[in-house]
């Protein structure tokens, strides 16, 4: 399970699929996060980009300072790089 303090970002648009499964992961299991919806957060959409190699995909993570994109939404991918078990 992911230690209590660990703080997680996922950057979102509001009409992405991959974003709302990703979004159903989480609730599942307990998980909280902060939303920050690229096209309404100042630099956001270019942090997404200077983290995923020049490419706007959503969602993406931030977790203790590490980026990662879950695009198209994988929940293994999202299990691993969470370090959940579940």
């Amino acid at each position: 399970m992911l230690p209590s303090v660990m703080a997680i970002r996922m950057y979102t648009t509001s009409w992405c699929p991959d974003c709302r499964r990703a979004k159903a992961f989480l609730a599942e299991r307990g998980i909280g996060y902060e939303e920050i919806n690229i096209e309404e957060s100042d630099g956001a959409a270019e942090r997404v980009v200077a983290n995923n190699g020049g490419k706007r995909k959503v969602p993406t993570f931030e977790v203790e300072g590490r980026y990662f994109a879950c695009s198209p939404f994988d929940p293994q991918i999202l299990r691993r790089e969470l370090n959940l078990e579940n």
